[in-house]
């Protein structure tokens, strides 16, 4: 059969390997998608397996790479880079593992069937001679691959003893490719669940971000949490299925967010790259809830501020799980403002409160609209159709303020520079609470002309006691006259005031 043979670098190296007296096999996610035809030869990196030992290795990349690397040399991997493509190769590993740190104990073996079955799953247990043109597949990864069933080359007990973490990459897995796991496999993650403890939060977020960023991220979430790793890694996310009586009816909230999760998705822009950012916050948006959910008298149920709880909630989370501050700050805002479209009641907002809605979203402004339109799972037709209708009347609002205002750079319509010549005051709180409250008045009557501006801020400065009169007099007298510009602004004076969500 022919496989892969697209690979000109591959074809380089195995001829170089050949001349010295190695093999060299083309393992991992290159094999198994090309025989899913998920790949024809395009600019993924490639993985390869060899029987000649690291420093061999090193000698045959050298004077034949563009780049060569070899952190990672220890565990037998020596890295380089030919015709802009990254290639790794690995001495074949025959390791054990002391089943507490999942630090392996390095050993190289000799040949590659042996190498193959200390793999995580049979589908990624296969080979490429790249010279012969053969594949090498001593568990059935073929025969599975053709199932679509996830199994392991050993039992999964000694699989996810070696290394807890493919027990998350089996979920990864699912939501990636569309995998069905095997009974025993499923059997073994809820048995072992408890042992992903051992691994590190990095490796942890890398394995949930690429399960949330798959194909079909519901099956891989259900997964997830139905093995009991959930409960391990994000145990909010269990803590959604929320106990439901007759005389206390209300949706099952981990349910609920599984459909808000695939209807965000079915509103990302097909031409981009799963969007990340959404996607957690879709899942996580009503985790808030278990914390607030109060029964009324009647028979009613409430979650009153459970975006506030939430977003304290995502950020806790996720900050544990070593994610970006950039991502952490992002989901947690949505989370919190997810819930501000519902007092938009028919229309009734005034154009203050639409530019509230805008300016607080600010550059999240696009993600908040598919996920407020998400969160709408009702089965009323009427009822969906009407708050999308409701929804449309709302962007179309931002869009004419937007086209009339700039609502992406809402500012006050004086700068720091200009509040401390007009009060007097040298750089300091007191700047910042001026711009915060021009910025507050920018929001409630949209944009001011100098005058109006200069007028309030003075009214509101006498009020709070804030400089003197005469230094306003003076800082007066000094605009009519053309004075010069303050010195000393402090960096952020012209956008104090914008609160972290907690």
């Amino acid at each position: 059969m022919e496989l892969l043979s697209d690979l000109p670098v591959a074809d380089e190296l195995a001829a170089r390997f050949a001349e010295a007296g190695h093999r060299l096999y083309l393992v991992g996610g290159s094999v198994r998608d090309a025989l899913l035809g998920r790949s024809s030869g395009g600019d993924f990196d490639l993985d390869f397996t060899t029987d000649a030992r690291p420093e061999q290795i090193q000698r045959l990349l050298s004077g034949w790479a563009d780049g060569l690397w070899d952190t990672g040399i220890a565990f037998g991997t020596v890295g380089a880079t030919k015709h802009g493509r990254t290639v790794e190769i690995t001495t074949f590993r025959a390791d054990s593992y002391d089943g507490v740190t999942r630090n392996p104990e390095v050993t190289f073996g000799d040949t590659v069937e042996g190498d193959l079955v200390r793999r995580d799953f049979t589908v990624n247990a296969m080979a490429f001679d790249v010279a012969a043109r053969e594949l090498i597949d001593p568990t059935g990864g073929r025969e599975a691959l053709a199932a679509m069933v996830l199994d392991t080359p050993a039992t999964p007990q000694q699989s996810f003893g070696d290394d807890p973490l493919r027990m998350l990459r089996a979920a990864r897995f699912v939501s990636q490719i569309g995998f069905t796991p095997a009974d025993r496999v499923v059997e073994a993650m809820t048995a072992m669940a408890g042992e992903l403890e051992r691994i590190t939060p990095e490796r942890v977020q890398q394995e949930l971000s690429k399960l949330l960023c798959g194909a079909h991220p519901r099956r891989g979430v259900e997964l997830f949490e139905s093995t009991g790793l959930a409960a391990v890694v994000l145990p909010e996310l269990p803590a959604m299925r929320l106990e439901i009586d007759e005389h206390h009816q209300h949706k099952d909230v981990f349910d609920h967010s599984l459909v808000v999760l695939q209807q965000a998705i079915d509103l990302e822009d097909e031409d981009n790259s799963p969007d990340l950012v959404l996607r957690l916050a879709a899942l996580l948006h009503d985790i808030g809830k278990p914390g607030t959910r109060r029964f009324e008298s009647g028979g009613g149920v409430s979650f009153h501020h459970h975006e506030v709880l939430g977003a304290k909630m995502v950020r806790k989370r996720l900050r544990a799980l070593r994610y970006s501050k950039e991502v952490v700050e992002e989901v947690a805002q949505l989370v919190y403002l997810h819930l501000r479209f519902h007092g938009y009641g028919n229309g009734e907002w005034t154009d203050s409160a639409v530019r509230r809605y805008a300016t607080d979203a600010g550059p999240l402004l696009s993600r908040l609209h598919k996920l407020v339109r998400a969160d709408c799972t009702t089965r009323n037709k009427r009822k969906a159709n009407a708050l999308q209708r409701t929804y449309d009347g709302l962007e179309e609002r931002i869009d004419r303020l937007a086209a009339e205002e700039d609502l992406r750079r809402v500012r006050p319509d004086l700068d720091g520079n200009e509040i401390m010549r007009l009060l007097g005051l040298p750089p300091g709180p007191q700047v910042g609470r001026a711009w915060k409250f021009l910025k507050e008045l920018r929001l409630d009557r949209g944009p001011l002309d100098r005058d109006e501006a200069e007028v309030e801020l003075l009214a509101w400065a006498r009020a709070e006691g804030i400089g003197s009169v005469g230094s306003q007099a003076a800082a007066g007298a000094a605009w009519a006259s053309g004075g010069a510009a303050a010195e000393g602004v402090p960096e952020g004076a012209d956008s104090a005031g914008a609160p972290e969500v907690e």
